[in-house]
């Protein structure tokens, strides 16, 4: 051996030596940090909330019935659930087999039987042995479950959808992608960042733990990328006038002439207005003023206990009607285009049949986004809409004073559950990576509560007993219908709207009194389909003006159209605001500018500040 090879070797000892200490150096620092990271854990989930049985679940009713059912069915029609039996017993034995076979040298990999599910894209999924089982194990578990709640015939149609959905929630769960385990994503991501991912995770997991006071919420935005005023909520404008509800905001014009109608938009008070107002270049907000128009908007106060009994009445009367006063002050005019956003817009429809009834023209015309009038179906949220929830959601308010904003976001991130609860939780928690920054997720997080009373009074008389589209429902000293809303309407649904389900809203709108009725149909769901500038030219719309009887014949003679249905809106806006006139600015002798937009109440300010 050379002189130069024993010092190559001493090198390569030395080298191997430092790595072995800078390894071991890591370790011990990485147990270390769980260790810590353990017991801050174990005390951020001492602190969770209880969450009542009422709301962790539906009855066990439903279950009861349902296996009940099955039963039935299996001793009347043995023959027909053997045979649902048997197949799943031979797909299990066939993907064994398939799975042994893959071990052999050179052998190929089994197709696929689920092309297109996001949760499988990795290509292990389909190359390796043990990944590939699991799959398609868990695709034939989750087709039994199916199969096995189809096969079910005698319970009623709501039950069945309930049944389905929870059922549904319940396979996803246990999809394989959900455990370190089995997600090769995670794995490899572990075994890359010699696992630091993994502790990246269990921060994010304890982070987000502590943030909600032991409630497991996942962070879906990056926390620190935006700020309301700064970067969201940008449009330039004044808030002109402030009560117990709202703030009210009117945008500085863009133009030399505006029209002389005013609009002035009532956005839900599940969530914050500035959804219409995210960034410039997807803010309807902005493309409203650009067009020429003079624009309020409602900005809600986010309630706590001591609104307790603040309902239906109160929003109508210092909500809606307050506004529409104010706007008519400041302008100087008799009347106002006014445009509700989800419940927004049930309450705008309530209010419009009180002004009805008080022979007050103040309302020119009527805008829609995703509204539900007529809730004789529910759509997909209609499974948290039967007593054995709704008992509990109004118990749970009633003591609380607030239904809060937990529930109502667990609610909705549930309807798209891989989504907004899956998805995110795998990323943070098993890939360790950070939150995107991504606006509209910012937003979907930045929740608000609802008084409990109005809360009890929208879920029972509206969604639970839908009074509104057939007997009455009372507010504000009127026993308001839906037949009672007259004035000219535009409205726009959704195609994938998991809240409210276009084909409602339609129902809804056609039972309204008014002559002059247009509808729309956006690409997407809830937010996307309404949040859809015409720069973008996604998603697409559908009109149709001819008659049709149900939304299903509406919807096979409508015509697609490329882009985004603003421009359509503001179109037939037109001849219904005036003519032109020079440019508003905010405010009035009578309502001087009290500060800039975004105002106070959507960081979180209160009324009692001043």
């Amino acid at each position: 051996m050379t002189t130069d090879d024993h010092g190559k070797d001493a090198d390569q000892g030395e080298t191997g030596d430092g790595l072995a200490t800078g390894a071991k150096a890591r370790l011990e620092a990485n147990l270390t940090r769980i260790e810590e990271l353990t017991q801050r854990l174990v005390g951020a989930m001492g602190q969770g909330r209880q969450v009542p049985p009422s709301l962790q679940g539906p009855s066990h009713d439903l279950y009861m019935k349902a296996a009940g059912t099955y039963w039935a069915e299996m001793m009347r029609d043995p023959a027909r659930m053997m045979e649902h039996q048997l197949g799943y017993w031979g797909k299990t034995l066939r993907h064994y087999v398939e799975a042994q076979q893959q071990l052999v040298p050179g052998a190929a990999p089994v197709a696929s039987e689920k092309k297109g599910d996001r949760r499988f894209s990795n290509p292990l999924w389909d190359t390796h042995p043990w990944f590939n089982f699991i799959k398609q194990q868990y695709l034939t578990n989750a087709e039994a479950v199916r199969m096995a709640i189809d096969s079910i015939e005698g319970l009623e149609p709501r039950e069945k959808k309930r049944l389905d959905y929870f059922a549904t929630q319940i396979v996803d769960m246990f999809s394989p992608t959900n455990f370190l385990a089995t997600n090769p994503d995670a794995l490899q991501k572990a075994l890359e960042t010699e696992g630091q991912s993994l502790i990246d995770g269990l921060e994010n997991l304890v982070r987000d733990l502590e943030a909600n006071k032991g409630d497991l919420v996942v962070t879906l935005a990056d926390g620190n990328a935006f700020r309301v005023g700064e970067n969201l909520a940008t449009t330039p404008g004044e808030v002109v006038f402030r009560n117990h509800l709202f703030e009210l905001i009117q945008y500085a014009p863009q133009t030399e002439d505006v029209h002389e109608t005013p609009v002035v938009l009532f956005p839900p008070w599940i969530n914050k207005y500035y959804i219409l107002d995210l960034k410039p270049q997807n803010s309807l907000i902005r493309h409203v003023v650009e067009q020429g128009y003079t624009l309020f908007v409602v900005s809600w106060i986010n309630p706590d206990p001591s609104y307790a009994e603040i309902g239906m009445t109160d929003y109508v009367e210092d909500g809606y009607l307050q506004a529409i006063e104010t706007v008519k002050e400041i302008c100087g005019v008799k009347k106002v285009n006014a445009v509700g956003y989800c419940i927004a817009g049930t309450t705008l429809s309530l209010t419009l049949s009180v002004l009805k009834a008080r022979k007050d023209n103040s309302v020119n015309s009527a805008t829609f986004f995703t509204t539900l009038t007529d809730f004789s179906d529910q759509g997909e949220v209609g499974v948290f809409l039967d007593d054995d929830f709704v008992d509990g959601i109004e118990a749970e308010a009633r003591e609380a004073g607030v239904l809060d904003k937990f529930y109502m976001s667990r609610t909705f991130s549930f309807l798209r559950a891989r989504d907004l609860v899956y998805q995110p939780a795998i990323r943070s928690y098993m890939m360790g990576e950070a939150p995107p920054a991504f606006d509209l997720l910012y937003w979907n997080g930045d929740g608000t509560n609802l008084p409990a009373r109005m809360a009890v009074e929208y879920l029972r008389g509206l969604c639970q007993q839908d009074l509104f589209a057939t007997e009455g429902f009372t507010v504000a000293g009127h026993l308001a219908k839906i037949s009672e809303v007259t004035v000219p309407v535009f409205a726009v649904g959704c195609e994938s709207d998991h809240i409210a389900a276009w084909d409602s809203s339609w129902r809804g709108i056609q039972k309204m009194g008014s002559k002059d009725k247009t509808f729309v149909l956006s690409g997407s769901g809830h937010i996307a389909g309404i949040v859809n500038p015409p720069a973008k030219k996604k998603y697409g719309y559908w009109t149709n003006d001819k008659p049709a009887k149900t939304p299903e014949e509406w919807r096979a003679a409508a015509t697609k159209h490329e882009g985004s249905w603003w421009p359509v809106w503001i179109e037939w806006l037109k001849p219904r605001s005036g003519e032109l006139v020079p440019a508003r600015q905010p405010g009035s002798k009578a309502h001087p500018a009290l500060g800039p937009a975004p105002g106070r109440y959507v960081t979180g300010g209160r009324l009692a500040a001043e």
